[in-house]
């Protein structure tokens, strides 16, 4: 027998939702877009943060950098194009000169001008494609943070097959290039195709890096505590931090020029600049621990240490820089997990 107090199945009519309704609940929806696509990313520990925001505001002073009109470009281009007039008068007085003495050495003399005219155009538009090809890098870095931020799937497709053409060249990243181009079409959340291209196509890139950036802090380190004297530290630890900056803009597909690697130093001296100090008060108390006991040691073991420091500094900023896309996935290398030896905790 049931029981006499068990409720009867009722009927609901639902109201209508009218146009206003609908119109209202989607401007709400899109008003409180942004408030959740930050909490959505702080929640999965990709915060909007401050690293990014500088790596693209030095990127904008250098890298992205389009603005030549200044008092100093003008000075410079003035200069320039007077010495390339004064040189070519000099050469055509030197060639009318040799034609007028020997034929046959106006024409040797004629022919080498064009090889080095055409050497020069050369080097001219291997300077400009290097340029570009930076600052292609540079935007699709920008393009991919705004597309992992808005977990744009149509953008995250986009941009996916441009990552992948940027190391068309690499035959030991030809699997992963393969397995992305088809992953491309099966994932449908956009911030999980950008991570999975950033842990599987960047990743490499990042290690062979940060093995870069502590082989150079080595040798800095190195030199500098057995070097005689003080202009052979200068001298060493700028010419490895320049050649660690080329390098590492190398293993993320850019190719700079002369001209290509000037804008590339002002970004990443402008992320140095910016980002001083938040990386030192990451890890500062490291930094002088690790240095204070070196100098107890020895005064130039300890300015081995800094010039370590200094030299892995410059390199996480190029690494910053020059990457094609945000660190989400993975977390930014600080000093110490890219060169933990400069410490005192791993003497």
């Amino acid at each position: 027998m049931p029981p006499a107090n068990k409720p009867r199945p009722q009927a609901f009519r639902l109201e209508k939702e009218t146009s206003a309704d609908a119109a209202s609940r989607a401007a709400f929806a899109i008003e409180s877009l942004p408030d959740f696509l930050e909490a959505e990313a702080a929640a999965v520990g990709g915060e909007p943060n401050e690293a990014e925001a500088a790596v693209e505001t030095a990127q904008s002073r250098g890298i992205l950098r389009d603005r030549f009109l200044s008092w100093g470009g003008i000075f410079v281009s003035a200069v320039s194009g007077f010495i390339l007039l004064a040189l070519g008068n000099w050469f055509a007085s030197l060639i009318a000169a040799l034609f007028a003495r020997s034929q046959a050495l106006g024409i040797a003399a004629l022919g080498l001008a064009g090889i080095a005219g055409l050497a020069l155009l050369v080097l001219v538009l291997r300077e400009v494609f290097g340029i570009v090809r930076q600052s292609r890098i540079a935007h699709l870095h920008i393009a991919i943070a705004a597309a992992w931020a808005a977990d744009d799937r149509e953008a995250a497709r986009r941009h996916v097959p441009a990552l992948v053409a940027l190391y068309a060249q690499r035959p030991q990243l030809a699997r992963v290039r393969t397995d992305l181009t088809a992953l491309t079409k099966e994932i449908v959340d956009g911030r999980d195709l950008l991570d999975i291209a950033e842990r599987e196509l960047i990743g490499p890139l990042d290690n062979e890096v940060r093995r870069m950036i502590a082989d150079a802090a080595k040798r800095v380190s190195l030199v500098t505590a057995i070097a005689p004297r003080a202009i052979v530290d200068v001298i060493f630890v700028a010419g490895q931090a320049l050649h660690l900056v080329r390098r590492i803009a190398e293993i993320y597909g850019g190719r700079p020029g002369f001209f290509g690697f000037l804008k590339l130093m002002r970004s990443v001296g402008a992320h140095l600049a910016i980002t001083g100090g938040m990386a030192v008060g990451d890890s500062l108390l490291q930094q002088l621990l690790g240095h204070g006991i070196a100098a107890k040691l020895s005064a130039r073991l300890g300015e081995g240490v800094l010039n370590g420091l200094l030299t892995t500094r410059v390199g996480l900023s190029a690494m910053a820089v020059c990457r094609p896309m945000p660190f989400a996935a993975t977390p930014a290398p600080r000093v110490a997990d890219v060169a933990p030896f400069l410490f005192a905790g791993e003497k």
